[in-house]
């Protein structure tokens, strides 16, 4: 990420009390998507495996703005997704962009994901489902990234980070 990129997304992070434009929205999914798609040309068949994850994340962060916006969720649900997009916009996380490039994405999509696995339960797949840009079932995508994550960090952490987010 650069230092415009930077100044970017801070700038579509919004003044406070300001929600995320879709304009905004639609800006920060184009940067991310040509960002982690610049990044992966420059890489070998090594980040295959994680580009095929870096992929999701501009369709997961879209997925969750759309949703956010329709008023067929409910509050509770749109509280979460407020702080999934949140997470994505601002660059102060646990793995930032701004000092590993897209890599710096994968805590996004898994804290992301956690939250659409959240809502599931009191949204209608048919609304999620509406929304979804991306090419394999939500269902489908939201597990194979939870498998990973859970592989990656321990089931043990996953089911802590459940309990906090009160599943």
């Amino acid at each position: 990420m650069t230092d415009n990129d930077f100044e970017e997304t801070m700038a579509d992070a919004g003044e406070s009390g300001k929600g995320v434009s879709s304009e905004r929205a639609n800006r920060f999914y184009d940067r991310i998507r040509k960002n982690i798609r610049t990044y992966l040309d420059g890489k070998n068949v090594a980040v295959e495996k994680t580009g095929e994850f870096l992929l999701l994340v501009p369709d997961i962060f879209i997925l969750l703005w759309r949703l956010a916006n329709d008023a067929r969720v409910n509050g509770k649900s749109k509280v979460l997704l407020g702080s999934s997009i949140a997470y994505f916009i601002f660059p102060f996380d646990i793995i930032p962009e701004g000092f590993l490039g897209p890599i710096g994405f994968m805590d996004d999509l898994v804290f992301a994901v956690y939250v659409l696995n959240r809502i599931i339960g009191e949204t209608d797949i048919a609304t999620v489902r509406e929304h979804w840009s991306g090419s394999q079932d939500i269902l489908d995508t939201i597990q194979k990234v939870l498998g990973a994550a859970d592989q990656l960090v321990g089931s043990d952490f996953l089911k802590k980070v459940g309990k906090m987010m009160g599943k």
